[in-house]
């Protein structure tokens, strides 16, 4: 192997740690947001609090913002007169992630200012919650193909 191509591999795996790496703090993020959904769904009720919930809340969250958030973008080929299509994907996760923050937000609001959401919004917030990372992870599936891509 000769010197530019040991430097282009060491290149390669360094941009692909570093990728990992930004991506990992994503999905803290992630995890932090279903932590704050998590806690406020507790006070609001006792179907929600226990362990196991709890966990797969923040689970589910950090694997939602790790997936749906830098989805690879797939080549479109169009003349400059065609008018871009919406790319669904990209719609998809910007989408997913604007509701499962704007409820974590909500959830920090309520803790943090000592507010007891009504059972209503409370279920609203949680199921909007489980709609973002839904779509978070799809389009992170999606746009990945099968195949996982680091």
């Amino acid at each position: 192997m000769s010197r530019k191509q040991s430097g282009t591999q060491a290149a390669i795996s360094l941009n692909r740690i570093i990728r990992v790496l930004g991506r990992t703090g994503l999905a803290m993020a992630g995890a932090m947001c279903g932590t704050f959904v998590a806690a406020q769904l507790t006070r609001t009720s006792e179907a929600f609090d226990s362990e196991g919930m709890i966990a797969l809340t923040i689970l589910l969250g950090a694997v939602a913002f790790y997936l749906g958030i830098d989805v690879p973008r797939q080549r479109r080929f169009h003349s400059s007169a065609e008018k871009a299509p919406i790319d669904k994907i990209e719609f998809l996760s910007a989408t997913g992630t604007f509701l499962a923050t704007l409820c974590a937000l909500i959830s920090v609001y309520a803790l943090v200012f000592d507010e007891e959401l009504r059972s209503g919004w409370a279920v609203t917030v949680g199921l909007s919650w489980v709609l973002g990372i839904a779509m978070q992870i799809g389009a992170g599936l999606v746009g990945r193909g099968s195949r996982m891509v680091l």
